[in-house]
């Protein structure tokens, strides 16, 4: 608030009905000049209520504060280990603490220059009460949701059919949506876009993570029946699909399947899929990798191959993100690295695939690194800040800018 627009006369409390003519004589001994300032004069004294401690101030941006005002709400999320964070319905904020050498005071009543009318000719005196002060208040900082604990919570209760011996049991965790919501440092949006990639399935009210075997073996039914029909796999029907699947596997299920490795579109009416090449090609690799330490490459990529549905090619660009291959071993070899096992903060993440490898080429690292940007941040500037970059058999390579 700009004090030579508005003018704010400290009042005691004992003597709130100060007068017009008071503040002006106040004035002339100040020798301050009453047509410097606004005409309305606003004084100032401490509420019966008055507390410091009941106040918490919070600095919001415009995009915020027109979301406050649309009626909507913003949640502070974080167990008592976590550092709190602040969600709107799809954004996440870091939460800090700005201590300023200011008293800043808590008037509701108080009125800023933009707030005075313009039909004020005359000088006019109004009492505003002081509820509370602070010394400090809260900053926001746009930050990535971290929902690497989500997957976390997920595992520990694999769902591996509704015949498992599991399924009979009430001794594990399974949590629903307003249970993730609790837990996870997330916006609601940004949870469930997270539940979709790590393809998260909501049964009976709860949402579960499938066993990989058994959603291989959903993947292969859906697969053998595409075969057996002679269907393309980009338009494949998805009543009939239930229909001569319901009696393998319950019919939320290969839906669900479909939903994860393909996309759904409408054709005359009727529902269709259309499988993803991509994904479908990913999912077996990751089936031979996983009981391995190291595959040769080039006898994976002949296995791998062979493995795939036939008309379906497989390409190592498919891995990223999910396996490295070290081209510099004799011979070459490929290992699973997935980028969801990795850690959450920028530094730790570095410092985990520095310990991995001392020397990655752009390309090979971007996958591990790319959801560490920032708002108009690239992959550059990351590696700018955290890595040192050389030349290596003409080829730029980045390494560690601390020893690991």
């Amino acid at each position: 608030m700009d004090a030579a627009s508005v003018s704010l006369a400290p009042c005691n409390p004992l003597c709130i009905m100060r007068t017009l003519q008071e503040i002006q004589a106040t004035l002339q001994v100040a020798k301050v000049d009453p047509a410097e300032l606004q005409p309305l004069v606003q004084c100032l004294s401490f509420s019966d209520s008055f507390s410091s401690e009941d106040y918490c101030l919070l600095e919001l941006d415009d995009t915020l504060c027109k979301y406050i005002e649309s009626g909507q709400s913003l949640t502070i999320r974080g167990d008592m280990d976590e550092h709190a964070v602040l969600c709107s319905e799809d954004k996440t904020y870091d939460l800090k603490i700005a201590d300023t050498s200011n008293m800043l005071l808590i008037i509701p009543d108080c009125k800023t220059p933009d707030q005075l009318t313009s039909d004020l000719s005359t000088d006019h005196l109004i009492h505003c009460q002081i509820y509370g002060f602070a010394k400090s208040y809260w900053e926001l900082k746009r930050s990535r949701p971290k929902l690497k604990k989500l997957k976390k919570l997920l595992m520990e209760n694999q769902y591996e059919g509704p015949f498992s011996e599991k399924e009979r049991s009430s001794t594990y965790p399974k949590y629903t949506k307003e249970d993730l919501m609790e837990t996870i440092q997330a916006s609601e949006q940004e949870i469930m876009q997270q539940l979709q990639l790590i393809h998260a399935c909501r049964i009976e009210g709860y949402w579960r993570i499938l066993e990989f075997d058994y959603e291989m073996k959903l993947l292969s039914h859906v697969i053998q029946l595409v075969d057996s029909e002679s269907w393309s796999f980009s338009k494949i029907p998805l009543t009939i699909c239930l229909q001569e699947l319901e009696l393998l596997e319950p019919r939320q299920m290969i839906e669900h399947c479909l939903n994860c490795y393909g996309k759904r579109y409408t054709d005359e009416g009727e529902v269709f899929y259309a499988l993803n090449e991509d994904e479908v090609c990913k999912s077996n690799a990751l089936m031979l990798l996983r009981n391995a330490v190291k595959f040769n490459l080039s006898e994976f990529e002949e296995v791998w191959q062979q493995s795939v549905p036939e008309g379906m090619s497989t390409r190592l660009d498919q891995l990223k993100g999910v396996a490295l291959v070290d081209r510099n071993s004799r011979p070459q070899v490929i290992f699973q690295l997935n980028v969801e096992d990795l850690p959450e903060s920028t530094q730790d993440r570095f410092n985990s695939l520095f310990n991995i490898r001392a020397k990655w080429t752009e390309e090979d690292i971007s996958p591990y690194i790319r959801g560490l940007c920032a708002e108009k941040q690239t992959i550059g500037t990351l590696l700018t800040k955290y890595a040192r970059s050389s030349m290596q058999n003409g080829v730029k390579v980045f390494s560690s800018r601390r020893p690991v």
